[in-house]
């Protein structure tokens, strides 16, 4: 069967060899910030660009490799010059630089706000009382990736050698001309690399010698690093802003509340909801599936109902539902997987009955790397009425989501997975069942009226989001959010499969290792064995030469016991990671493997 792969012919313009895989990136970079024209729904509107990042120019000029004209909508073209492939080596990549904020500037008259219960700079005061201020910058609109062929105008090109793309990262980039080439040992060969080392100065961390080498951080499937601009938004979320939300008649009330819903509007654009009243903020994806589990399901999960999950579950998204199931009298059913780490979707429908009541299960597994055919999943649910939960914690930091095109029910992640800040994370659910379920913890601002004898309850999303939250993790989770998109969310996974095909490939020279997880459908995580030698000792050697990774059960016991051990060695990528992380591990664990 030949693989494959991206075709310059498919391109508009006459491009050379060298420039087409600049010219693919700079075309995504572009569709993913001015929108295509679609018919979806999705409001959209082109992203402002708040900092200097290293994969961007400080200015944008006004046309691209690819010679588009923009969107109608305003969207603006991007460069390559900054941090993207071929970048001119005569300047050195921008770093986010510290900005003192400026003083907050009323939202032009003319442009929509976001939408959602609560709206930015649309009236002279919030409902709460505090005077409305609208920061520059904040709440301004992303494209939402397109959910279907027809919303994208795509690459031209007819004829048999008109392919859908089929790797997870390119789902959302339909239209995209693929041809067979063959024997080339990867279909990512006409991507280049970004220049990482731009890239790489955004992120302080990773700029530190541990043990006396410089630091290589491959454990981003516990938890990523941060740029420099998140760490910059939340100081100045401190040090400027700090107030509680929605609670005073002062100006730094109205600035922390303008940029608390401003994060909640990024984080609908990030996740492609439809409003911003779908997004509920917790601490993350655990709390986030606890409050599903003890709010709709204790609503509507009886005794002698069944929960369905799989057997690549994190345990944060088996014992809440275990807890439920022993507090109704319900059962848990689970989808089991091969060998290879994948799901045996055969089963599933011979798992869904009359009793299954919701289906909840990861969209990446945390400890494999194994991307489920999560799409498959929801529309065989579906056609039984059952509502599906996604964990995304492991696919969000890794390729575009959008759960308006998955049409998922429920769709949990986690800020620090994401390059944002811990303690903070997301709930998207549709706006009817967070509309029926009731509320999960009580106290402030979650309420309209209380009295002795009653209380009525705010709408979602407040309603599930009681006492103060974390605001300055949600400023910080949008400083996230605005640095990935900035970057360009497609071409950063292709940069990373790509980097994940080679440690895979790397991995297999290493004398007696035994691979875990050998899924077709793959992002970040490549673990292994080396039998006879422990995987504390082993990743204890490594930590002694710099190199941090995980090891044990990566809270997913089941998924691990499956191949009859009790935990691996796991390193995990993220795109700011590069090809000599890789060749520092895999030189330590051959002189690991040869004592």
């Amino acid at each position: 069967m030949s693989i494959p792969r991206l075709d310059s012919a498919a391109l508009p313009v006459d491009l050379g060899a060298d420039d087409f895989g600049t010219a693919l990136v700079s075309r995504l970079a572009n569709e993913y910030f001015s929108g295509a024209p679609s018919e979806s729904k999705l409001p959209s509107a082109p992203v402002s660009v708040p900092h200097t990042v290293a994969g961007l120019p400080a200015e944008l000029p006004s046309s691209n490799p690819l010679g588009s004209s923009g969107s109608s909508k305003g969207g603006r073209d991007i460069s390559l010059s900054g941090g993207f492939p071929h970048a001119s080596s005569a300047a050195a990549p921008p770093v986010h630089p510290t900005v003192v904020a400026a003083d907050p500037e009323p939202v032009a008259k003319d442009k929509e706000p976001p939408s959602g219960t609560h709206r930015p700079g649309d009236g002279a005061s919030h409902e709460f009382g505090e005077p409305s201020f609208y920061t520059q910058g904040l709440g301004s609109r992303v494209s939402s990736p397109p959910t279907k062929a027809a919303d994208h105008p795509g690459l031209p090109g007819t004829g048999s050698d008109l392919l859908e793309p089929d790797f997870y990262f390119l789902k959302d980039v339909p239209g995209l001309r693929l041809t067979s080439f063959g024997t080339q040992p990867s279909p990512l060969s006409g991507l280049p690399e970004f220049n990482i080392d731009g890239v790489r100065k955004d992120f302080p961390a990773l700029q530190q010698h541990v043990n006396g080498s410089t630091l290589v951080w491959l454990d981003n499937a516990a938890t990523t690093h941060k740029p420099q601009s998140v760490i910059d938004a939340t100081s100045r979320f401190y040090s400027r802003d700090n107030s509680n939300i929605h609670r005073a008649a002062h100006t730094l009330a109205a600035r922390s509340t303008e940029l608390f819903e401003s994060g909640r509007e990024k984080v609908r654009q990030f996740l492609g909801a439809a409003d911003a009243k779908e997004i509920v903020f917790v601490r993350g994806t655990t709390e986030a599936i606890n409050l599903v589990a003890q709010s709709w399901g204790h609503q509507n999960v009886s005794q002698g109902d069944e929960i369905l999950v799989s057997q690549l579950e994190h345990h944060a998204n088996i014992v809440p539902w275990q807890l439920l199931a022993s507090q109704v009298g319900a059962t848990l059913r689970v989808i089991p997987i091969n060998d290879r780490g994948e799901l045996l979707l055969e089963e599933l429908p011979g798992l869904l009955t009359d009793r299954t009541k919701i289906v909840s299960v990861t969209h990446v597994s945390n400890a494999l790397g194994t991307v489920n055919p999560i799409e498959e999943i929801i529309a065989m649910a579906h056609s039984r009425g059952i509502p599906v939960l996604v964990d995304g914690a492991q696919s969000t930091p890794h390729f575009p989501i959008n759960v308006t095109a998955l049409d998922a029910d429920f769709f949990v992640f986690s800020g620090h997975k994401v390059f944002g800040p811990t303690g903070i994370g997301a709930l998207y659910g549709k706006s009817h069942l967070l509309e029926a379920m009731p509320p999960w913890q009580g106290g402030g601002h979650m309420i309209k009226d209380v009295t002795f004898e009653k209380t009525i309850y705010n709408a979602p999303p407040e309603k599930f989001e009681a006492g103060t939250p974390d605001i300055a993790g949600v400023v910080g989770l949008g400083a996230a959010i605005d640095y990935l998109i900035n970057l360009g969310i497609p071409a950063l996974a292709a940069y990373e499969h790509s980097l994940l095909e080679y440690a895979e490939d790397a991995l297999r020279s290493v004398h007696g290792i035994r691979q875990i997880g050998t899924a077709a459908n793959k992002a970040s995580v490549f673990g292994f064995v080396i039998p006879g030698i422990p995987n504390d000792r082993i990743a204890k050697e490594l930590d002694r030469q710099g190199i941090a990774v995980r090891a044990g059960h990566h809270c997913a016991m089941p998924a691990v016991r499956h191949f009859g051990i009790e935990g691996t060695v796991r390193p995990s990528l993220a795109f700011y990671n590069n090809r000599g992380d890789v060749d520092a591990l895999i030189q330590a664990l051959h002189g690991i493997a040869r004592r």
